[in-house]
């Protein structure tokens, strides 16, 4: 059983370091902090490697672990959380993973790449967070008030405040027994889910402004320059959110956000009913989740908008 062999890996290791995807959301932070909290109540030497965290997550317990280089250079262990493969850590990240004795992976996205020694992966799962809730229980490593309102964090997020259709009985079945510990749920999802800075109510307002509609309205597309960027004043996290600007509109099956990067344009999809995302995203050497997903597309703004419209219109009914 992979989770019996993680287990004797974590009491023969000493320092183990945590990481997650590039531009962390949620679930990835959430996750990376119950992991590290976890493993210092064990009496490991644990930290994450992390940059870029959205302010609005400054609540959560364990943000004194985080680190953005260590001189520890081989670990005895690395974990990967929410990751589908190993070039969705930042690059600077990667050599800490690929040096360690021990690889371990944790991670819920429809494809992976199984690049751990041991890879605890759940399709179906909506969360990270929610692999983790399940792989503690199973252990019998203690869920804290602390690591409960982390791995809290990660489920709320990623299930879009318990309304995505991935969220499952287990996900309410958690949010029961966090409330009963007396972790306050109606300020996480405040903070998570609710709160936003002034810089990112401008940039929602932006974009909102931008909003087209393709294929009858079944498509909405909005997009964002660094020029933007940079005359907001935008920060890590400020344009989370707003591709589910336009799937909230009635008609809109998918949902388009391209926003600029060093090359080229990052698109951000989320679909409604039918439509799978991920196999769009593939297309462009993306992925993701049957419902969110998202790619990197190193062309132009308007040759970016186009693919990526011509290719989601495929799929519509």
């Amino acid at each position: 059983m992979t989770l019996d062999e993680v287990l004797v890996e974590i009491k023969e290791a000493e320092n183990i370091v945590i990481m997650a995807h590039e531009a962390p959301d949620g679930d990835a932070i959430g996750s990376s902090f119950a992991m590290c909290l976890a493993l210092r109540n064990m009496n490991k030497n644990a930290y994450i490697l992390m940059k870029d965290i959205p302010e609005n997550f400054s609540y959560l317990p364990g943000k004194e672990f985080v680190i953005t280089e260590s001189e520890i250079e081989t670990f005895d262990m690395a974990i990967a959380l929410d990751c589908p493969n190993l070039k969705r850590i930042p690059a600077e990240f990667i050599p800490y993973f690929e040096n360690a004795k021990v690889k371990v992976e944790f991670d819920h996205h429809n494809r992976n790449d199984m690049f751990g020694d041991y890879n605890v992966v759940n399709h179906v799962s909506p969360a990270t967070a929610q692999i983790l809730v399940s792989s503690f229980e199973y252990l019998g490593i203690e869920i804290t008030k602390d690591i409960g309102t982390c791995l809290l964090t990660g489920v709320i997020t990623d299930t879009n405040g318990f309304r995505n259709s991935n969220v499952t009985v287990e996900s309410f079945e958690f949010a029961s027994w966090a409330l009963s510990k007396g972790i306050n749920l109606s300020k996480v999802y405040k903070e998570a889910m609710l709160t936003m800075t002034k810089e990112k109510f401008e940039a929602q307002k932006l974009a909102m402004n931008r909003l087209e509609f393709f294929a009858e309205g079944k498509i909405a597309f909005t997009y964002m320059t660094t020029e933007d960027s940079l005359k907001l004043n935008l920060k890590a996290g400020d344009k989370d959110g707003i591709v589910e600007i336009g799937k909230s509109i009635e008609g809109v099956e998918v949902s388009i956000f391209l926003y600029e990067k060093e090359k080229g344009y990052k698109a951000s999809l989320r679909s409604n009913e039918y439509v799978n995302v991920s196999e769009v995203c593939l297309m462009f050497g993306g992925g993701g989740h049957i419902k969110a997903a998202g790619a990197n597309m190193n062309m132009p703004l308007e040759d970016a908008k186009k693919a990526i419209i011509a290719e989601a219109t495929k799929y519509l009914r």
